[in-house]
């Protein structure tokens, strides 16, 4: 039925006729479009260092840069249609390289970071400031600034991993992506740069935490921001908990992805225990119920959403 027929007469017509339309009536939805609180479509997870690093160390003879910009393997979240995103707004990778190797400069609106988990002698351009990455460092790359990163290869230096963490599938949501890659494979006129607004060292980080008083929220003994806040997608957060440590139980709007940097436990994520120790990957989906328990002195970074949701009012938390 279309609008210059017969008038609708019975609810079937009246349907029929809404769908030429490209309408649907709010009283008879195929599917409700509110509901009570956050559905839970996104699942918890922990992926497993050193299961990734064999596989990628597998991969070091056979992808070269040649064939791949990054060598990295994307943490995707096991749902139904899910092909890309860890958690709802985020997503994280593996990433390796190995001595001599260069990855070429680009540059994309997502924003992106990375925690460094084994190895020496790779350094980061962005935006022509060249800075080393050490072992235990969080470094940031902001939407829309080039970036490049390489090995040395100086003798006796090993492969180096690390952990990416970008809010791209946020930027999939929104639309606006852009991605370029830079003219001449490389910038330019690098400065050495030591100190960078872009790197947060691991032994600043010791300090900071040493220092820092006892987390009031209970979610670890110590807990300290990078930045106000890293990026404006993205928070980060140092955590340091003891041996025999339990924090609170955590419930929030915000997504968030736990890197282990040191350290060995456990987190029990809605009745579900996940183990981890150091470099394994734990996603925590929005408002599922969390909690950490400590069996070696440990410090983990969580990435999280946080700044997104309080932006738009929608960050909710409940700590018992």
């Amino acid at each position: 039925m279309t609008i210059n027929e017969a008038p609708a007469t019975s609810l079937e017509d009246l349907y029929e006729l809404f769908e030429s339309l490209n309408v649907e009536a709010g009283w008879h939805r195929k599917a409700p479009a509110l509901w009570a609180e956050p559905t839970k479509n996104f699942v918890p997870y922990r992926w497993n260092y050193t299961q990734v690093r064999e596989a990628l160390d597998a991969a070091g003879p056979l992808i070269d840069h040649s064939m791949a910009d990054r060598r990295n393997v994307t943490l995707t979240n096991p749902i139904p249609g899910n092909t890309y995103a860890t958690v709802r707004t985020l997503v994280g990778a593996y990433q390796m390289i190995r001595p001599g190797e260069i990855a070429l400069a680009h540059r994309h609106t997502p924003a992106a970071l990375r925690i460094i988990l084994e190895g020496e002698g790779t350094y980061t351009v962005v935006q022509g400031q060249r800075v080393e990455m050490r072992t235990g460092d969080v470094l940031l790359t902001p939407s829309w600034l080039w970036h490049s990163h390489a090995h040395s290869g100086n003798s006796g230096e090993e492969d180096c991993y690390w952990v990416d963490i970008l809010d791209v599938p946020l930027v999939h949501l929104l639309e606006p992506m852009f991605f370029e890659r830079y003219p001449d494979g490389l910038e330019k006129d690098v400065a050495n740069i030591d100190e960078s607004p872009i790197a947060f060292r691991w032994t600043d980080g010791l300090q900071q935490l040493a220092q820092a008083p006892i987390a009031e929220d209970g979610m670890a003994e110590k807990s300290v921001e990078l930045g106000d806040p890293a990026m404006p997608s993205i928070a980060l957060y140092r955590q340091s908990m003891p041996s025999g440590f339990i924090s609170r139980q955590c419930q929030t709007t915000a997504n968030s992805i736990f890197t282990v940097v040191q350290g060995e436990g456990e987190t029990e994520i809605d009745g579900e225990v996940f183990t981890w120790k150091l470099g394994d990957v734990i996603a925590i989906p929005m408002w599922r119920t969390y909690q950490h328990r400590v069996t070696q002195d440990a410090h983990l970074v969580r990435a999280t959403d946080e700044p997104v949701m309080r932006a738009l009012g929608l960050l909710r938390t409940k700590l018992v």
